[in-house]
């Protein structure tokens, strides 16, 4: 067996796991409107059940019915239970085991306009209005309140329950100084900021039988809140909290206030295992059962930490949302067919926080939420689909046509196949996402699809091929500034620089403060050029989900000189030109680097060619339009799943 003590059994308390791997309470948007277990829920969770994972938590319990916010689970009545004991029942049917996260949102359950927001102190949010801090009785009513859940979370049949004391909901809020400003009983001293916590911890033992152990998630510590919570402070908190009924920690970071988000849900700018070192430590002064989180994507990686006795237990989410199967391939030993989280954040944290966004999803997955409608169909009648393209789109395409029994074959202009991604790996701290691009191409070739780089597609192609069908995923090209000047030598676009055919020194110019802009300026700073940012919008990086802003924006503080609401008029000799608060200034510079974005690039005459040869064409991605990774796998999916559905390939050939 590949890894051996990552896939060894353990038990905390009484519950006996098959492995030491657990997928995370991680907030999804699953649960139906009113706060009841979907079917949608049910299939994710067994998904990774039946991909090998030990233990699943179950997100983000509400514990209190008027804080609940819509759309994520909710146990704060008696109602709920019918729902979550079909949800624990699909789990065990599976071989799996449930735990339960019980949760108060405090600060962050205001995402939601009709959710009471609890806090330890008055919080002003405008110059008009200051939340109001808790009342006492409110506070007894939600010690109550943790009780009752767990009474129902054992009726539910639910193996485990963990308590989220971390990221600034109500628990650490009352944990931490820096939120926790109180006069009374619950505030002031180390001794009265833990006595609700450790209520909630008493509530919650003694409403549960002795055998269904309780899970806390903590914070190590408090990221960029001065005179927050050290890491001395959770380990005193730690050990009163086992005393109390706490049979296991798992050790977190962040919160939702400031740049510490990042540790929260930890993009690819933080390095793999970063809060390892903080979990091992807890665990050693605490003697308690420890569970390690914090960018854990990588099998050998987790059985390193293992191995060396550094915790109990890991945590290994976004790499279960990126591959449900990934505990069954690692334990095989495939680990080549692991298809990796990279961080990027885009489809979980970002379609976690963005309201527009229906749930999560993921940039590597597509099928994340879709468990069921995306079970790949093969095909009845194969065809013979001709993709131009080989970056992510078109790489997804190709892969899952060829698991579907179709024939793809995919032509690339350049001599490599990955595309975007590869450009975007050559910025600081992105090589995950170069590997992905190179994986993905490994993949396609594994599963024998026909390849041909440096072959860009072309009319004639599609004349000589006359294939069933066209997948277009050409991609885009950067788009030109139109202002005098643009052309002249020391002037280049961002893809020339990460690519290393242009490289500028000196006082470098970044015209455009998006994530290119800045991932270019970062890349440029780290080879000794000086950067100076132009961004025509009132912010940089506004194109940036929260974590990976926060982190991008952390690295970068103090570096680079950043000027925004700068519009370019003119770029000449030593400078760019621009207008700011109605007024002409001039910005030195020996270079000047051009990052305002991108357009789709032109592929009219393959259309053309195929509608009159009455062939079906599909586009998507950003030939379609320029947007996030995330759109351009999610389309390329859908579209190869689909694609061959009578009335589907009708409308291609109608152009609808």
């Amino acid at each position: 067996m590949a890894f051996p003590k990552l896939f060894s059994p353990v038990a905390i308390g009484k519950m006996k796991l098959k492995n030491r791997i657990m997928l995370p309470a991680m907030g999804t948007k699953f649960a139906n409107e009113d706060r009841t277990v979907s079917q949608q829920l049910i299939d994710y969770h067994v998904a990774r059940v039946r991909g090998g994972c030990g233990l699943n938590m179950v997100e983000v319990a509400s514990i209190h019915c008027p804080s609940a916010p819509r759309k994520f689970v909710a146990i704060c009545s008696d109602k709920y239970i019918p729902g979550l004991k079909k949800l624990t029942g699909a789990i065990h049917q599976a071989g799996g085991k449930a735990g339960l996260q019980l949760w108060q949102g405090g600060l962050a359950a205001s995402f939601d306009e009709t959710c009471q927001i609890i806090l330890p102190s008055p919080m002003p949010i405008s110059a008009e209005i200051t939340l109001p801090a808790a009342e006492k009785s409110l506070i007894e009513e939600i010690v109550e309140c943790y009780g009752a859940a767990a009474r129902r979370a054992a009726e539910a049949g639910f193996d485990c329950v963990e308590i989220h004391a971390a990221h600034n909901y109500m628990i650490h809020s009352f944990l931490s100084p820096y939120f926790n400003h109180r006069t009374d009983e619950y505030g002031g001293s180390f001794e009265n900021r833990v006595r609700f916590p450790l209520a909630v911890v008493r509530a919650v033992r003694q409403n549960m039988p002795p055998e269904i152990p309780i899970l806390m998630r903590v914070d190590a510590h408090d990221d960029f809140l001065e005179g927050g919570l050290t890491i001395e402070d959770i380990i005193a908190f730690c050990k009163l909290a086992g005393e109390a009924g706490v049979d296991a920690l798992d050790v977190s970071r962040g919160n939702i206030v400031g740049p510490a988000i990042q540790f929260e849900v930890p993009p690819l700018d933080l390095p793999r295992g970063f809060n390892i070192e903080n979990a091992s430590r807890i665990r050693k002064e605490t003697g308690m059962f420890t569970i390690g989180v914090g960018r854990i994507n990588d099998p050998q990686q987790a059985e390193d930490i293992l191995a060396a006795d550094k915790v109990d237990m890991v945590v290994m989410g976004r790499a279960q949302l990126a591959d449900a199967e990934f505990c069954n391939k690692a334990q095989a030993g495939e680990v080549d067919d692991i298809v990796r989280c990279i961080g990027c954040n885009q489809g979980c944290y970002d379609g976690f926080a963005n309201k527009n966004s229906p749930h999560i999803t993921c940039l590597r997955n597509p099928a994340v939420g879709r468990e069921t409608e995306y079970v790949l169909k093969p095909a009845l009648w194969p065809k013979t689909v001709l993709i131009a393209g080989g970056g992510p789109a078109g790489l997804e395409a190709a892969i899952t046509l060829k698991k579907r029994g179709h024939n793809p074959i995919l032509f690339e202009a350049g001599n490599r196949l990955g595309g975007q991604f590869l450009l975007a790996g050559e910025a600081p701290r992105k090589l995950e996402m170069k590997e992905a691009a190179i994986h993905m191409g490994r993949q396609a070739e594994k599963l024998g699809v026909e390849i041909h780089l440096k072959t860009p597609a072309t009319p004639e192609i599609i004349k000589k091929l006359q294939p069933d069908a066209v997948f277009c995923a050409i991609g885009s090209v950067p788009s030109i500034l139109l202002v005098p000047g643009a052309d002249l030598p020391f002037v280049c676009d961002s893809h020339d620089v990460l690519d290393g055919r242009s490289q500028p020194s000196g006082k470098v110019v970044v015209i455009g403060g998006g994530l290119v802009g800045l991932e270019v300026a970062e890349y440029l700073r780290e080879k000794g050029a000086t950067i100076t940012i132009l961004e025509m919008l009132p912010e940089v990086a506004a194109d940036l989900g929260d974590t990976r802003k926060a982190a991008v924006m952390t690295n970068l503080f103090g570096k680079i000189e950043m000027i925004t609401n700068a519009k370019c008029i003119e770029i000449k000799e030593g400078a760019v030109v621009i207008e700011r608060e109605g007024k002409l200034e001039e910005v030195p510079c020996d270079a000047a680097v051009i990052a305002i974005g991108a357009k789709s690039r032109d592929s009219s005459e393959l259309e053309k060619t195929c509608r009159k040869l009455g062939i079906p064409w599909f586009a998507f991605g950003d030939a379609v339009k320029a947007r996030r990774a995330l759109n351009a796998t999610a389309e390329a999916a859908a579209t190869a799943r689909s694609f061959d559905d009578p009335h589907i390939m009708e409308e291609a050939l109608s152009g609808k």
